[in-house]
């Protein structure tokens, strides 16, 4: 099994709406492979995640809102998975014993 496959189990829920991330990209007057450029990643994984057969990362989905200047849950399921925002996590101090 190649554990470097980013691809989507069946029938597991996506991080991505693939038809918002459709109308979004043609709404921005972009073709996929304009957007894929701009958000640094490949054609061929902008085609897959507008066709539901891979699925977007949560850093992927950030990307793609920042080039299509929209919120990240404009590009996600209206449930089914937790919703991102538009900053990414960021480490927690620790605590002083």
């Amino acid at each position: 099994m190649n554990t470097g496959s980013m691809r989507r189990l069946k029938g597991a829920p996506f991080h991505h709406l693939p038809q918002a991330v459709t109308r979004a990209r043609e709404n921005a007057g972009l073709t996929q492979k304009a957007l894929a450029e701009k958000a640094g990643f490949s054609i061929q994984l902008m085609c897959d995640i507008e066709a539901g057969r891979r699925n977007a990362t949560p850093e992927k989905l950030r990307a793609m809102a920042a080039v299509l200047k929209c919120a990240v849950a404009d590009l996600q399921p209206e449930s089914g998975v937790t919703l991102l925002d538009n900053k990414p996590p960021t480490a927690r101090k620790r605590r002083a014993r």
